[in-house]
């Protein structure tokens, strides 16, 4: 039940508080006034979308917020629209929810009914769904939807794999013939990387030694050793030193010279070196050039080589294993078809059974809301194969308001005001083990007279049952409300704004007598309705 309701800041509404009665609350006012968009409001607080310009001008954001009365527990629904970004936040008793959440909350909340489900009860699958409740087994439906789920995903993985082994068995030739060049070479991941780094290393090995020979070669000369050639030099330096002292410094140098050659010839004699091997060379450049080959002849880098090895050994592998398992796939497709079937027969029988007892209730409904006591309601069943051998009822509904029609869809022959009419007694029955607020907003279009009566009392039936909003114009009909609120437009300070207020004794006596069309025929009808005589 709907408790309390609260809108700020959106569209003409700058700050209205509602409080309903817990049975009928009618809302009245001129067309235009703004009785269908606190709806509108209701309805964005439970889910619908709502455009960022009909947040009032010069406020950051609109707010509707409303109290619920579940199964005796409270919830305080929020959500707030923000003029700069477009986007909603929704809180439940204060606690940021998301939109999932409200969606699923909604059918306790509220069931809204207007001209648009006129609409939708033409709809074959709304009066599928409406049966679908009536048979109270969502058990059944459940499965049904469930099974139906995993044979189109055996189907779709059957296809797949068709396809798949008819493309690869196309391909089989040309597969094989890779499996064996790559066999043929053997390649591995990083190994061309590996053979090129062994080959700089075999050839930077070569120029080691080749520079330590040549180094080794310069100590030697046509006349003798260069650590002789320094000694004579030495020995020579020595004999002038005798006569002239002021040598004997460089006498010294030229000595520790000499024995410095003698140490780095030693050094480099004694230098480890690994000789390149001339057969590890061949070997690698042997190697390199039979992976160089296998790449030019399938296109491809050695990794996607090593890659495309596994994808062809995956796919001959999956050509010789594909038949079993589509075997298997049929047999799991045989079992959940045959599971389908029993169910769909379930399904169908009682489709029929309780199409008759839901038909019988509506036509019980349609009688006290002023119809022909020869009214009849049926539905019209058509098998429709859901998957290949499993066949469900779809059903539709067909009727003869009057006697000597033929039945036919309600879309062929129903007015307005019969659908008007049809739509409120099968909301009274989709909702009578449920509690939500119900909302008709303008249900009343296309009748009157003594049928406005039999509406009347079937509405004032139903609000004792649970609460109901009503947006009508018809005095006799807001005449049967607990409570009455009257929605008007005002200007104010060169500004427009919606208001909603509940309404007095003596204002209910204006209201009617304004939606009477005013005058001594609006004063009759609303002392008529007020009993004041």
């Amino acid at each position: 039940m709907l408790e309390l309701l609260r809108i700020r800041h959106l569209a003409l509404i700058d700050d209205m508080e509602l409080e309903f009665s817990g049975k009928m609350n009618v809302l009245t006012g001129e067309t235009g006034a703004g009785k269908s968009f606190i709806l509108k409001a209701l309805n964005f607080l439970t889910g619908d979308k709502m455009r960022a310009d009909l947040v009032r001008a010069g406020e950051e954001k609109a707010q509707v917020e409303a109290l619920f009365l579940i199964d005796g527990e409270e919830y305080i629904i929020r959500r707030e629209l923000v003029a700069a970004t477009g986007r909603s936040r929704l809180y439940i008793n204060d606690k940021l929810s998301s939109q999932e959440t409200i969606r699923t909350l909604k059918p306790k909340l509220l069931v809204h009914t207007s001209q648009h489900g006129q609409q939708q009860l033409l709809q074959p699958a709304f009066q599928e769904k409406l049966l679908n409740d009536f048979l109270q087994r969502p058990d059944l439906l459940e499965q049904r939807s469930s099974i139906l789920k995993t044979l189109r995903e055996i189907s779709a993985e059957q296809v797949e794999l068709r396809e798949r082994a008819r493309t690869l068995e196309d391909k089989r030739d040309f597969l094989e013939f890779q499996q064996k060049e790559i066999a043929k070479v053997a390649p591995e991941a990083g190994e061309e990387e590996e053979l090129e780094a062994k080959k700089q290393e075999t050839r930077e090995q070569g120029l080691v030694q080749e520079a330590v020979d040549h180094t080794l070669g310069l100590f030697y000369t046509d006349n003798g050793s260069l650590a002789e050639i320094v000694s004579r030099l030495e020995n020579s330096l020595d004999a002038v030193c005798r006569y002239i002292p002021d040598y004997k410094q460089e006498v010294e140098r030229i000595m520790e010279f000499r024995h410095t050659l003698g140490e780095v010839e030693t050094r480099l004699r004694n230098q480890p070196i690994n000789r390149p091997d001339e057969d590890s060379i061949e070997e690698i450049e042997s190697r390199l050039y039979e992976l160089a080959q296998l790449k030019r002849k399938l296109n491809r880098s050695l990794d996607e080589i090593v890659n495309m090895q596994e994808e062809i050994e995956e796919n001959l592998t999956f050509l010789d294993t594909c038949k079993l398992d589509l075997i298997l796939l049929e047999k799991r497709e045989d079992e959940a078809r045959e599971e389908l079937q029993k169910i769909l027969e379930q399904i169908n029988t009682l489709r029929k059974d309780k199409g008759e007892e839901l038909c019988r209730a509506i036509e019980t409904e349609l009688k006290t809301l002023g119809f022909s006591e020869h009214v009849h309601v049926e539905f019209e069943f058509t098998p429709a194969e859901i998957y290949p051998e499993c066949f469900e009822h779809k059903a539709r509904l067909i009727w003869v308001p009057n006697p000597g029609q033929a039945p036919q869809p309600l879309d062929k022959i129903a007015s307005g005001g019969e659908l008007s009419r049809f739509l409120l007694a099968v909301v009274g029955l989709m909702n009578k083990d449920e509690t939500p607020t119900l909302i008709f907003d303008e249900v009343d279009a296309g009748i009157g007279g003594i049928t406005l009566n039999y509406v009347a009392d079937a509405l004032s039936l139903l609000a004792e049952r649970q609460q109901m909003l009503l947006i009508t114009h018809w005095p006799q009909l807001a005449a049967r409300a607990e409570k009455h609120f009257l929605v008007r437009k005002e200007v104010r300070s060169s500004a427009t704004f919606t208001n909603c207020n509940a309404l007095s004794e003596t204002g209910i006596r204006n209201e009617y007598e304004r939606m009477a069309g005013g005058g001594q025929q609006g004063e009759a009808l609303a002392r008529e309705l007020l009993g004041t005589g």
